[in-house]
This record gives structure tokens, C-alpha cells and sequence, in this order.
């Protein structure tokens, strides 16, 4: 049932207000193309998290924890229509060896299915003038700005691009002009919201995924190292994009820097968890975004 009404908010939300269908009058005006652009959003967005959830899922299965199958969080006419997806795990987790495995799994995952919508999405995008935007230190999208001169403008909005998405667009569009931004596929659109989510699974707190790995590594040292997580994410609030804050409260407030212990911690990491734990580093780079949305001027 909650995978049925996210399809249907997802779609919903994107056809309504990221194609501009709902207009400022409050009629509805779907523009050509806009149905087929909807359906394409949808149909490689739930791809991208649903693989996230599975892998969490299917790892877990494989070391004997019982968890459940992934949980669609539906958002009606907000956002992309989506909070995402979570599993259930019912089991403390056996080992670090588990731990690793079942942690990485999702952001793997979920980046491998994102790579060629970015690359089919990129390669059906194109280059268009944008409007002026503001820096992105202390600029106009900081906390300290927007205390001092109230929020600023979004509208339309502009996506900040990570490091992967930069490559991609160099890959199958070449050097990108002066004054321009790329008008995106909507593939390209759900890649960056899959890479955005990834982003935020793998800050090292607590129980997101990345805090798994952590505490896998370094054991209870791993609660300093998601305080100061805490502090850099209070930084970027500050200095970047106010938009941090919620997701600074909810790591702070429902996450916390706290993490189970496992079942038989005496057991020793096995010598390929290494280099999982390196190639979700890799991933973290590559998906990382200061400023997830920039202000218009």
C-alpha cells in the first residue's frame, strides 16, 4: 500500500510542481511531454531507492537478521513527493563483519542503479542560460544571511551539482559555457535526488549508514567522530545553506550519536571490509553537496 501511494505522490508531486502544471492561478495546465517526464522521474526515483533499501534488505537476509521488506514513505504535492524508504531491522546485528556488509549495501547499491540514469539522463540534456546566483560561502543561502537579510529567492529552483554529477555532465556534454546550466533530463533529476539521499546516509553518525561502518572500525571511538560530524553539519547551517538545519536536528535529536552494540564483537574484521568501507568513502566524495539548492539573485 505505501509503495502504491508513493508511486502515485511521486508522480503526483512531480507532474503538479516540478513541471509546472499547478499554476500560480491554481489551474492545472499540463504542458507537452510533461506526463512522459513525470513517469520517467518516477519510475527511475523509486529505482534508485528502492535498490538503497533492498540492499540493506538482502545483506541483512544473508547474515541471518531478520528484517523487513522496505517501507515507501509517501509526501503528497511536497519535495519530490518522497521521504525515501526505510527497512525494519527486528535482530541486533551478529558481528562488525554484518555490520559493514548490511551498511554499505544500501548506498552501493542505490549509487551503482543511479549511474546510468545519470548517463542516459545526461546524454538528453542540454546546455541553457541561467539566472545570476549567489556564492555559496556566507552567501546569500548561509544562516548568518539569511538572520541578517530574511530567506532568499528559490524560485526556480537551482540544483547544486556533486562531484559525480559534474562528471557526468563533462562526459556526455563537454565544458559547460559561462552563464549556462544544463536543462536536466528527468532521469538526471531523480539521480540527483538518489545521490542527494546517499549524501545523507553516509554522514558518520549514530545509526545512518555510514555511523554502521564507523562503529565497526572504531568501536565506542566512533561517538566522538559523529559529534564532530554534528559540529560540521552546524558549520555548514551556518556558512552554506540554512536548509542543513533540518537535517541537523533530525540526526542530533532522532538519530543521536549512539550505536548498538553487536552480538559478538570479538569476532575480527574480515580483510575485504577494508576496502568496502574505502569505497563508500568514495562515494560519500563523489555524492557530497555544501549547498544541496542555490539562491537566485
Amino acid at each position: 500500500m505505501l509503495f502504491g501511494c508513493t508511486l502515485v505522490t511521486v508522480f503526483a508531486t512531480f507532474l503538479l510542481i516540478q513541471t509546472g502544471a499547478w499554476t500560480d492561478s491554481g489551474a492545472i495546465l499540463i504542458r507537452p511531454g510533461a506526463l512522459r517526464a513525470s513517469l520517467e522521474f518516477t519510475l527511475a526515483a523509486v529505482s534508485i531507492l528502492g535498490a538503497h533499501e533492498l540492499g540493506h534488505y538482502v545483506l541483512a537476509r544473508r547474515h541471518g537478521v531478520s528484517a523487513s521488506l522496505p517501507y515507501f514513505i509517501p509526501l503528497p504535492l511536497l519535495g519530490f513527493g518522497t521521504l525515501g524508504a526505510v527497512i525494519r531491522v527486528r535482530d541486533r546485528i551478529p558481528t562488525r563483519n554484518a555490520l559493514v556488509d548490511i551498511g554499505a549495501a544500501g548506498p552501493l547499491a542505490g549509487f551503482l542503479v543511479a549511474l546510468p540514469f545519470l548517463a542516459w539522463g545526461y546524454a538528453h540534456s542540454q546546455f541553457v542560460p541561467t539566472p545570476p546566483t549567489g556564492d555559496t560561502l556566507l552567501g546569500p543561502m548561509s544562516l548568518w544571511s539569511v538572520v541578517q537579510h530574511g530567506v532568499p529567492r528559490l524560485e526556480p529552483v537551482i540544483y547544486a551539482d556533486n562531484l559525480v554529477l559534474r562528471l557526468f555532465e563533462r562526459v556526455f556534454l563537454g565544458p559547460r559555457p559561462v552563464g549556462m546550466d544544463v536543462a536536466a533530463h528527468p532521469f538526471v533529476t531523480a539521480g540527483w535526488l538518489g545521490t542527494l539521499i546517499t549524501m545523507l546516509n553516509l554522514f558518520p553518525v549514530g545509526q545512518l549508514d555510514a555511523g554502521h561502518l564507523t562503529f565497526a572500525l572504531f568501536g565506542e571511538r566512533a561517538r566522538m567522530l559523529g559529534r564532530l560530524t554534528l559540529v560540521g553539519l552546524a558549520a555548514l547551517t551556518l556558512t552554506v545553506s540554512f536548509t542543513w538545519i533540518a537535517w541537523l536536528l533530525v540526526v542530533s535529536l532522532v538519530v543521536g550519536v549512539r550505536h548498538p552494540a553487536v552480538v559478538r564483537p570479538e569476532e575480527p574484521l574480515g580483510g575485504l571490509r577494508g576496502w568496502v568501507c574505502a569505497a563508500t568513502l568514495v562515494v560519500a566524495l563523489l555524492c557530497f553537496l555544501p549547498a544541496p539548492f542555490v539562491a537566485v539573485l
